[in-house]
């Protein structure tokens, strides 16, 4: 193929590439002045909240109690600015109306988000307390708190969890679901933002855990590695399409235990102190207090 044959090739794929067609499922009209969310950004707002609700761990190392105040003062003032920025991505990329015309209203709309996130960390650091608390408590590995914060990805996972879900709560769309699929690629365990999830939560390895967007979970409840907590074939309108915003994930309540690769489908309820034993798929509800095991094989 010469360098001629090389330019035509080319431009037709160009030329295809552009056909209004091709793209218009996968295209975003970017508006001017609309600002657009990014990846790297979260990231930076993510680990600025680390740094925040587990000082000394994540972000400067050599904070102490005589600096610690000053190191969350200034990670807080960057947080607040860079998350301000973020919401209103967010807020853009979400209206249908065109976002230089209303940017003002909706940067005062980021801002007071923003700072009603930061006023709710207290909060959700004592809530994450909680969950460091259960993964030490549940694992004989674990030798400190500190080795829990540091090392175990079920703690990354549910941090990221537990600052998107309260972005969703507060309003915010797009943003909290990129900052748990940031979770996702970093851990390998997937959290849906909108799940509901109780104090003393833990998961266990963590590798291939799935939480769809309606679970409700409980308090004192511990996943394992490879727990699918999924939903059924979604119910179809009259033209044949899924109908969302429906509960259709399961319900978990108080001090339930799940263990490795079982699969939960539907909105069923497992119910308090129950235990449900690796490779199962159940898709009915459970008692409390039962305790579901595979059927061993019989000659």
């Amino acid at each position: 193929m010469n360098s001629l044959n090389f330019s035509t090739v080319i431009t037709k794929a160009i030329d295809d590439l552009s056909e209004k067609k091709s793209y218009s499922k996968l295209f975003h009209l970017h508006q001017e002045g609309s600002p657009l969310p990014s990846g790297d950004a979260l990231k930076n707002i993510v680990d600025l909240a680390r740094s925040v609700l587990f000082p000394g761990y994540f972000g400067n190392s050599s904070t102490n109690s005589q600096t610690v105040k000053y190191y969350i003062g200034v990670n807080v003032e960057h947080l607040f600015d860079l998350l301000t920025g973020q919401i209103l991505a967010g807020l853009c990329f979400g209206s249908d109306e065109h976002c230089e015309s209303c940017n003002d209203m909706l940067r005062d709309k980021a801002a007071t988000i923003a700072a009603k996130f930061i006023s709710l960390l207290p909060q959700l650091r004592a809530t994450l307390a909680t969950d460091v608390e259960a993964a030490f408590n549940g694992d004989p590995a674990a030798h400190s708190y500190g080795e829990v914060i540091s090392c175990y990805p079920a703690i990354r996972a549910i941090s990221n969890y537990r600052i998107a879900h309260q972005l969703l709560v507060l309003g915010v769309p797009l943003i909290p679901r990129i900052i748990t699929e940031l979770a996702h690629s970093e851990t390998g365990i997937d959290i849906h933002p909108g799940a509901q999830i109780g104090n003393y939560f833990t998961i266990d390895h963590g590798t291939g855990v799935v939480i769809g967007e309606t679970t409700v979970i409980g308090n004192n409840v511990k996943l394992y590695q490879g727990v699918t907590l999924g939903a059924k074939s979604f119910p179809l309108d009259e033209n044949g399409k899924p109908i969302k915003g429906i509960p259709r994930h399961p319900i978990l309540e108080n001090n339930v235990i799940v263990y490795s690769n079982a699969t939960i489908l539907g909105r069923i309820t497992i119910g308090h102190d129950a235990t449900i034993g690796g490779n199962i798929w159940v898709t009915e509800n459970v008692p409390a207090g039962t305790r579901i095991v595979q059927t061993k094989a019989k000659k």
